[in-house]
């Protein structure tokens, strides 16, 4: 019998590969933080000997969720300017309040509040879009969590950085430092197509090009965004992408919302990556991403939470919900994103945008042990006739008991293991009295 670390008896076994089959009774068997097998229980009992068998009886085990689309460190103004337009929003009161408040201390203790939150409701990656982001990357090894970090590029000065050329050498200071690390990768972010000129997105590219670094931009995610686009260049954002070279399968396209033919025929043609941010568009009023028109057209389509500061949290089981009822009600069809593809959409697909999907994203052999356990045996959630029907349509995050990134548990129980989670309520709470007794 060959020695392994650990063995996971699951009642049932969700892949996200080979057209998401739900395994019954089967084990997932791990050594050195890879997946070693994948088979029916007691068969692997007689294959694989360790002294580590974790029982799963009343459990869904998947894999972590990944947020494609953050920016973390907005955990700390949670509710602080709810129930307003987009431009509003970011001119009248978070690009102030980040002017002021957004530090290296700030940036550290929020991040580790929000993958705290994260890994409670069962993601183990995430793809951020923020300031300070050696501050990120600190609370991200602490935690044990996966991320993908981008170097936020934007042509106003912010308390990070106060030009477009600053924005990118301290980016690419904090790539060559981390490009190594096991669970951290990097990539680039401008803003938007209305926050950054044309040539120094062209700069961009270049930068991509020479380190081989995928970008993400929020694109066509308000009609305004468009209307203005228009109104200077007479070209809709997709076109100028496509003009610059930026439109490619490289691409993380965030938001998606208001698309017209022409812009599916562009986007048929170059092939970007798409992250549905459906809680924080409709929060925001800006519309509902055409998911389905998007999968039909043979495009990747990832899920992502956006801030918790326009969402207001970053929890993926809502976020699978919120898109799987938008996609029925859009379409005027029942049968839209079926639940089990729901689940793809949120593991596996974000694996693919952010180019990582040989080593995470799916439960497949050879892949890390990044894996979560639901727990269904719940008033809320029984009867139970279908588990993935059951974790998109009625499970809570509250529902999540384990987290495993790389073969490591980082949550048992509800446990935290690797954060201190009341050192992190109390500087969360800190932070609240600063922005109330200076608002």
């Amino acid at each position: 019998m060959e020695a392994v670390d650990n063995m996971i008896d699951a009642r049932w076994l969700i892949t996200s590969e080979h057209k998401n089959t739900v395994l019954e009774n089967h084990a997932l068997v791990i050594k050195n933080g890879i997946i070693k097998d994948i088979l029916p229980t007691q068969q692997a009992i007689t294959l694989y000997q360790t002294k580590n068998i974790e029982e799963y009886a009343n459990h869904v085990i998947l894999p972590g969720f990944i947020n494609t689309h953050t920016h973390i460190a907005m955990n700390l103004f949670r509710g602080y300017a709810d129930d307003l337009a987009l431009m509003k929003w970011l001119n009248d009161f978070i690009w102030p309040a980040e002017r002021r408040w957004v530090s290296h201390e700030f940036v550290y203790d929020a991040s580790r509040l929000a993958i705290a939150e994260m890994i409670r409701s069962g993601t183990t990656c995430f793809n951020d879009m923020y300031f300070f982001l050696q501050a990120t990357a600190e609370a991200v090894d602490q935690a044990g969590v996966r991320a993908s970090i981008g170097i936020t590029a934007i042509d106003f000065p912010t308390a990070w950085a106060k030009t477009i050329d600053e924005y990118l050498e301290k980016g690419l200071e904090f790539y060559a430092q981390y490009k190594n690390h096991a669970r951290i990768r990097t990539t680039l972010a401008p803003q938007s197509i209305y926050t950054v000129a044309e040539p120094n997105l062209e700069k961009i590219k270049k930068i991509a090009e020479d380190n081989h670094l995928r970008i993400n931009i929020h694109l066509h995610e308000t009609q305004d965004e468009i209307n203005q686009s228009l109104a200077q260049t007479k070209q809709r954002p997709i076109r100028r992408l496509q003009n610059i070279g930026l439109l490619t399968p490289d691409l993380i396209a965030v938001h998606m919302v208001h698309v017209n033919e022409e812009d599916l025929e562009i986007l048929k043609a170059t092939r970007p990556q798409i992250v549905h941010c459906p809680e924080s568009n409709m929060k925001l009023a800006s519309g509902a991403c055409p998911v389905v028109t998007y999968q039909n057209l043979g495009l990747n389509v990832a899920l992502g939470t956006d801030g918790a500061a326009s969402n207001n949290d970053l929890d993926m089981i809502t976020e699978m919900r919120s898109a799987n009822f938008l996609a029925k009600l859009t379409t005027h069809n029942p049968a839209a994103l079926p639940a089990i593809d729901t689940i793809t959409m949120a593991t596996l697909n974000g694996a693919k945008a952010l180019g990582i999907d040989q080593m995470t994203g799916s439960l497949t052999k050879g892949k890390a042990a990044d894996f979560i356990a639901i727990k269904l045996d719940e008033i809320e959630t029984l009867p139970l006739y279908h588990p993935a029907s059951q974790i998109v349509y009625a499970a809570s995050r509250n529902q999540v008991s384990d987290v495993w990134v790389a073969g490591k548990q980082l949550m048992k129980n509800r446990e935290l293991l690797t954060l201190n989670e009341e050192e992190i309520k109390a500087k969360a709470i800190e932070w609240e009295k600063k922005l109330l007794k200076k608002s």
